[in-house]
């Protein structure tokens, strides 16, 4: 008897095509808040969004080209728990440096 999930199906050529194009859509983004912040655009508001689109993306390719979500849900678990240690680290580093503090966090 087993306790896994049902097997999902992998996404076609078409949809990896699909993919790919959102990854450059946010890519995209990514690249015009940097001209908009050169703009005059408050960081406030810049870099926290660029956190969230780099989170955002990461998940994405790890998702969908590392074939995670087809996986069983204990590498799932894994890929998360080092996701949410890398943010804390990566918390404490700005928190270290200041930039948190620039930003007023």
């Amino acid at each position: 008897m087993t306790t896994d999930a049902p097997i999902k199906p992998h996404p076609s050529p078409k949809q990896y095509v699909q993919i790919a194009v959102i990854l450059a859509v946010l890519t995209g983004v990514e690249v015009g808040l940097y001209y908009i912040e050169q703009a005059g655009v408050s960081s406030r508001i810049v870099y926290p969004t660029l956190i969230v689109l780099a989170a955002l993306k990461f998940v994405i390719v790890v998702a969908f080209y590392m074939h995670v979500r087809y996986e069983k849900s204990l590498i799932a678990r894994f890929f998360t728990v080092g996701f949410v240690g890398a943010l804390m680290l990566y918390t404490v580093v700005l928190g270290t440096f200041g930039v948190l503090a620039a930003l007023g966090g």
